[in-house]
């Protein structure tokens, strides 16, 4: 696991400036314009379990404002443990809708769907893996997909019975799910078709369409190649529908540990 975030409310500098006061008076007046708060996540040296006790009421700020910017409908841009992100309430028909809107997406591309914990996964997902499968491979750089459930949004993805779910081993994201309370739709912070971003001032022209943009700093490996995607929703095979970057872990967990074998798509 990935040291736990502790966070700090700081406005992003806009790109060129520095620390001088001119640099965020700037900075404040932009986001006041364009109604986009920008927030920033002070990584912690510590690798304790827990936040240090000065950071709380930073940390409580930040998600208590992320969340109530999902809550209202809003889409969010967000650090996970691959790379930036797009958010929203997954159950908010209009938010996805805004979502798809904002990256210039097309409309039979699915997103996936985001959640905080291993047992959310059986709430929206049917699962044909046993449990430590999933445990074995999330938190992680990771997307399962499995079947959908009754209870996720019917205006999610209609154009499949299928769903990816995610649960990134990031502090800041697992506990933003655990305070929505549901899961969250999620997709790259980019204009489609366009390179996937690992700090926030590369997708800067997105800001003024999402409510906040939260700055995790750069993401730790760079490699931009997002998580493995992979298919379990026949029993007992895997389908791999993106490399990603965590290609030869996950097929090592799935053939040598669990004995699944790969799904060629031919009978």
């Amino acid at each position: 696991m990935k040291a736990v975030c502790s966070l700090a409310v700081e406005l992003l500098k806009s790109r060129g400036a520095h620390s001088s006061a001119a640099a965020h008076r700037h900075g404040a007046e932009m986001c006041k314009e364009l109604k986009t708060k920008v927030l920033r996540l002070v990584l912690s040296a510590s690798n304790g379990p827990s936040l240090r006790e000065e950071d709380h009421t930073d940390a409580a700020e930040i998600l208590s404002c992320t969340v109530k910017a999902l809550k209202e409908g809003h889409v969010v841009a967000v650090p996970t443990d691959t790379i930036y992100g797009l958010a929203c309430l997954a159950q908010n028909s209009d938010a996805i809708r805004k979502t798809y809107n904002i990256k210039g997406r097309n409309g039979h591309k699915p997103l996936a769907i985001c959640v905080g914990e291993i047992q959310d996964i059986y709430k929206y997902c049917k699962v044909m893996v046993k449990t430590e499968l999933l445990c074995d491979l999330l938190p992680g750089p990771v997307t399962l997909v499995f079947e959908r459930s009754e209870v996720l949004n019917t205006d999610f993805n209609p154009f499949t019975s299928l769903v990816g779910v995610r649960i990134p081993d990031h502090a800041f994201m697992r506990r933003l799910c655990q305070m929505c309370g549901e899961p969250l739709a999620l997709t790259s912070a980019n204009i489609s078709s366009h390179g996937s971003t690992v700090a926030v001032n590369e997708f800067k022209q997105l800001w003024p369409k999402v409510s906040v943009v939260v700055d995790g700093g750069p993401i730790g490996d760079q490699s931009r190649l997002g998580s493995t995607v992979v298919d379990l929703s026949v029993h007992g095979k895997y389908r791999i529908i993106r490399p990603g970057c965590a290609l030869s872990s996950t097929v090592d967990v799935l053939q040598h540990k669990y004995g699944l074998s790969e799904d060629s798509g031919k009978e």
